[in-house]
């Protein structure tokens, strides 16, 4: 059986790293693009949980989006000169912690074996949070790019886990 509770962990320690990347930045930066062909540090801050909620509703349980209304903006679909009306910083971030949640609630349904076929849903779950947990990093590399080439901000250490290394430049999840 694959470590689904570990991996959990990591992915709490990936959203720790992104929350380092832009809690201490104004909202005015938040929501700052560097031209109209990129997106703002908040609209792949939304992005992370929307696509964290659609493979953890699509995956392992139906279930509404805990805000639809956000689902169209924060997905990579929208062209990005239109990913400009970015919903307050407090809305993304009741958002992202809503995301969280039911990925925490979903993956304990797993983990305790509250759901049909908890051998293959495991193995779903294995491979899902790797997959939320890198594609975490790969937008935090890009929330850096942004915070300390464009705002000017130092950054934080990278993440302290024997488990994540860099490759080609991006924090991932090599093994657990």
């Amino acid at each position: 059986m694959h470590d689904v509770e570990a991996l959990l962990r990591e992915y709490d320690r990936a959203r720790a790293y992104t929350d380092d990347l832009w809690r201490d930045l104004g909202p005015d930066e938040v929501v700052w693009r560097p031209h109209e062909n990129s997106s703002a540090i908040g609209w792949h801050l939304g992005h992370q949980a929307h696509v964290a909620h659609f493979m953890v509703r699509n995956l392992t349980a139906a279930e509404p989006s805990p805000d639809p209304e956000l689902d169209a903006l924060l997905d990579s679909a929208q062209p990005e000169r239109l990913r400009g009306a970015l919903p307050t910083v407090q809305r993304l971030q009741d958002f992202r912690s809503a995301v969280a949640e039911r990925v925490h609630a979903r993956m304990g349904d797993i983990i305790s074996g509250r759901v049909q076929a908890g051998s293959q849903m495991n193995v779903i779950a294995a491979h899902l949070l790797t997959a939320l947990v890198n594609h975490e990093y790969q937008h935090d590399q890009w929330i850096s790019e942004v915070r300390a080439q464009n705002l000017g901000h130092a950054l934080p250490p990278d993440p302290d886990s024997d488990t994540v290394c860099r490759i080609d430049g991006y924090l991932v999840l090599d093994h657990v």
